[in-house]
């Protein structure tokens, strides 16, 4: 069976049962079971902490995982990055009390609280500022006022939580991080290939909705315009000569804007379609 580890609590959780679910694998636990099988996709799911899946992974033990790119770096395993998920996003930053600390060559000989001790080890030395790095597990944002630390470096979202504690972002992000599908290098079960394409499937369908709609004959090359598909619209034949059956992919971000577009040039009988998966 594939091994596959998802995280057991945390803001990454709930979307990757959920994106999971979706791709057609068992997720449904009946209590606080820590793994499930999956007999008819030949699957064991385990949940484990966020911060634990790269290392099972990286192991060997469990063949894929569903992690944040922050903590497969700093984990310093051997896992690879199959797929990027498009939730979980964020940015890794260094802040600081405003007016104290204001670009990255100011760490040298500072103190940083983190989380992260391998993601700053390595950025500042690829830098060549030396500084002190300061771990703790939580709760870094308070490390300045308690006199830990002169700076922090901690997993930015909107900033309302550094801001609340008197910290400024500065200088680049250290990285971008979001929901990553991870999976050992050595690791040969077929049932890897098929997990992947099942998640590209989903996010392809998330992102894309299927258009219908009729169109008279002398408008179809305008029509076709708004809606050239992926590789191009399929477009039939109606009982009335006079008219054509468009169905092509649109971007859901865009499709409002397109059915206003087609709807004044005239077209009828316009329905949107959500997708379960699309493998394009």
């Amino acid at each position: 069976m594939l091994r596959i580890a998802i995280p057991n609590k945390g803001g990454l959780s709930e979307p990757a049962i959920k994106l999971l679910s979706e791709a057609g694998y068992r997720t449904r636990r009946r209590g606080r079971e820590l793994y499930i099988t999956d007999e008819n996709n030949q699957v064991e799911i385990f949940f484990l902490r966020p911060a634990d899946i790269a290392q099972y992974v990286g192991a060997g033990f469990i063949q894929a995982g569903i992690t944040g790119r922050d903590l497969l770096a700093d984990s310093g395993v051997k896992a690879k990055e199959l797929l990027p998920l498009e939730f979980g996003k964020s940015t890794f930053r260094f802040a600081a009390p405003q007016d104290t600390i204001n670009t990255i060559e100011d760490l040298a000989g500072k103190r940083i609280a983190t989380s992260f001790d391998r993601i700053v080890q390595d950025y500042l030395a690829k830098q060549q500022i030396k500084a002190t790095t300061v771990h703790l597990e939580g709760a870094v944002e308070s490390a300045v006022r308690l006199g830990v630390a002169d700076a922090i470096a901690d997993v930015v979202e909107t900033g309302n939580t550094l801001r609340a504690a008197g910290l400024e972002v500065f200088g680049e992000p250290l990285m971008k991080s979001e929901a990553v599908l991870i999976a050992n290098p050595q690791a040969s079960h077929p049932g890897l290939e098929v997990l992947k394409q099942r998640l590209k499937g989903v996010l392809n369908a998330r992102n894309y909705v299927l258009l219908d709609y009729n169109v008279h004959r002398d408008l179809l090359e305008q029509a076709v315009r708004y809606t050239p598909g992926i590789s191009s619209p399929t477009i039939s034949s109606l009982q009335d000569s006079h008219w054509l059956a468009v169905r092509a992919m649109c971007k859901r971000s865009e499709v409002h804007g397109v059915v206003d577009t087609l709807h004044a040039l005239g077209a009828e009988g316009i329905l949107v379609t959500q997708l379960l998966s699309a493998r394009i």
